[in-house]
């Protein structure tokens, strides 16, 4: 009899631990109530740091608004993803990036971003908290910026352009800097567009129009194709983006869906109130 007594606390002990570490966890969500929101990440979707990682990388270049100052994406370096099946996915990431033209000063420079991605169940235009480490000296993009901007007010002709890159895969260096434009202007739409399961890289501006104002904006429409990931499919999109050195991007678009007749989107560099970015 006495052998049956002595077990008796040592069955207890796993009951213990459980009551225990029950109450600890009851006390952290208590503490803190995002623990309840996102679960411990469970079969977060495939390729979801990539897309997490393009998503806030084109909400970046378009908040930064400067075509002189793009980056692209170099490397994802670590990331977790956490899964709520009634809201969605967030994840938090970090990944280098680098410049989006380094043929202006003929070296690459790498830079470091870290970022917080929340995207709904099958919703586009993730919520996006980021932050990057400066690549170019903000006085030299300015610089570069405005002396874009100034060539293109100089133009005798307003621009009318098909087709970049040609044929051959080849951008004039004289048509650069309107690739680069166009690209900033399209980081709004590609980031609007970006569900858990989608993403977007612009593969070609295929016709430009730019249009002769009273004001000093630049103001133009282009139309660019979209390749969207992981589908492979091309989206055709017609972009209207008013821009000036220092400003907030204007930028109008409506492309043309394979699933729906058409989506539509406006927005301002400044009106963005469910983001956050930070550059320093």
């Amino acid at each position: 009899m006495q052998p049956r007594r002595a077990s008796a606390p040592l069955r207890a002990a796993p009951l213990l631990a459980l009551l225990l570490n029950l109450a600890l966890r009851t006390s952290a969500v208590r503490a803190n109530p995002e623990v309840s929101a996102w679960p411990p990440a469970v079969g977060p979707p495939r390729g979801i740091l990539q897309r997490a990682a393009s998503a806030a990388l084109h909400f970046f270049n378009f908040q930064t608004g400067s075509p002189s100052a793009l980056r692209v994406l170099a490397a994802v370096q670590k990331g977790r993803a956490w899964v709520d099946p009634k809201k969605g996915c967030e994840v938090d990431l970090v990944f280098s990036t680098e410049r989006y033209n380094p043929e202006e000063d003929g070296e690459e420079h790498l830079g470091k971003c870290s970022a917080r991605v929340s995207f709904k169940n099958h919703k586009p235009r993730p919520a996006i908290k980021v932050t990057c480490t400066q690549l170019i000296e903000k006085m030299k993009s300015q610089q570069e910026d405005y002396v874009l901007y100034t060539q293109m007010k100089q133009l005798k002709n307003p621009l009318d352009i098909v087709s970049i890159p040609d044929s051959h895969g080849h951008i004039d260096p004289s048509l650069r800097p309107i690739w680069d434009l166009a690209f900033l202007g399209s980081s709004y739409v590609m980031w609007e567009k970006t569900t858990q399961f989608l993403n977007y890289y612009m593969a070609q501006l295929s016709s430009v129009k730019q249009w002769k104002t009273n004001d000093d904006a630049i103001d133009f429409d282009y139309t660019v194709l979209l390749h969207e990931f992981p589908t492979q499919e091309i989206i055709p999109c017609r972009i209207h983006l008013v821009w000036y050195p220092g400003k907030p991007l204007k930028v109008k678009y409506q492309c043309q869906e394979l699933q729906s007749p058409e989506a539509s989107g406006t927005e301002e560099g400044s009106a963005m109130a469910p983001t956050e970015l930070s550059n320093f």
